[in-house]
């Protein structure tokens, strides 16, 4: 009996030392971690060769000389409803060869790389969207994220190949994000570290989904899109823009505090129109140009966060794939060749404060 018992006590305590080493390990690579602010922009085409093109070339010098650090550069694959579980690359999707130029190109130009593989849903006619992606039984589920994860270890090779900085696992899948975090975890993380070793983020729709996920943990960086709306009316000053943000100020640092991670903003951006400070998200422009009031948002955020101690960078939405995008005449989102472009230029030169 006292040998059986040896025995048992041997093995529990060979279990307890493995847990130690584990734990011990965990608190290594989280000691090692250190993050970097992110002077970002997104680039984004939806073509399969444009950025292997001398023209897509041309922009990112452009986008290079606003003293950007990082691109947030996007690929997108497609399923065809919100309950379907294949996930397949399209006509419109970039090809590797593509990518990885458009990788070799940002890398000579001194700027690192936010791989930012994306979701999106071929028919959105009931008005589903991507966040709205969900299922009724497991089987389901189990599926979609077999499928899912195979995408993101598709791009997290290439990405380790190619010494990308940081993947984005996932953008705006609101449902799927807060119902099943324990795949998320199980599945698509743990596959991802095993064959990419550079830092992982997700980018959280502002609204019903940054405070819900619950995998902030498994993850280097906690990732916003922070469309929030800073006021309630079409023509605001700059001064009724940036008080817009205090409130929400006050809910992105208390949910920062429960999660201890480090901050970026994902996607952000506003169009040159009205309206864009009152309902940010639309992809509509407003009816008038309004130049100053998307330059005044740029400003407004950068004021309210480049100097708090947990953010930790933007990725402005979105630089236009021509060097002719934007323009005094234009209404959307590119801030290229606008007064917005001139603040993105001032803040990006300086350093943020940090203890």
């Amino acid at each position: 009996m006292w040998k059986k018992r040896l025995r048992i006590s041997k093995l529990f305590f060979a279990a307890m030392v493995l847990l130690m080493v584990v734990s011990i390990e965990e608190t290594k690579a989280e000691e090692n971690f250190t993050p970097e602010f992110q002077k970002g922009i997104s680039y984004v085409v939806w073509d399969r060769d444009y950025y292997n093109s001398e023209s897509s070339d041309e922009t990112l010098k452009k986008l290079a000389a606003t003293n950007a650090g990082w691109v947030g550069l996007h690929t997108t694959w497609y399923q065809q409803k919100y309950d379907s579980t294949d996930i397949h690359p399209t006509s419109v999707t970039p090809t590797d060869e593509s990518l990885i130029h458009a990788i070799k190109t940002i890398h000579k130009l001194g700027l690192k790389v936010m791989l930012k593989p994306q979701l999106d849903l071929l028919d959105s006619s009931g008005g589903e969207w991507r966040g709205s992606i969900e299922f009724d039984i497991e089987e389901d589920w189990q599926a979609w994220f077999d499928s899912y994860t195979n995408f993101m270890i598709h791009y997290a090779q290439l990405a380790q190949e190619q010494g990308v900085g940081m993947i984005c696992i996932g953008t705006e899948l609101t449902a799927a994000a807060t119902v099943r975090p324990d795949l998320w975890k199980d599945k698509v993380i743990k596959s991802v570290r095993k064959v990419y070793d550079g830092a992982l983020t997700y980018t959280a729709n502002w609204y019903d989904e940054y405070l819900d996920i619950q995998f902030w943990d498994a993850l280097d960086y906690a990732g916003i899109d922070p469309y929030f709306p800073l006021v309630d009316i079409n023509d605001p000053s700059f001064k009724q823009i940036k008080n817009g943000w205090k409130d929400w100020v006050s809910q992105i640092e208390e949910w920062q505090k429960e999660i201890n991670k480090p901050v970026i903003f994902t996607e952000v951006g506003y169009r040159s129109s009205t309206g864009s400070a009152k309902n940010p998200w639309e992809h509509m422009p407003g009816k008038k140009i309004d130049l100053q009031q998307q330059a005044d948002c740029y400003e407004a955020l950068f004021q309210t966060f480049w100097d708090k101690p947990w953010f930790y960078g933007v990725y402005w939405w979105e630089w236009g794939c021509s060097v002719k995008s934007g323009g005094s005449k234009n209404r959307g989102f590119s801030p290229q060749n606008k007064p917005a472009e001139k603040v993105l230029k001032k803040w990006y030169k300086k350093k943020p404060k940090r203890k």
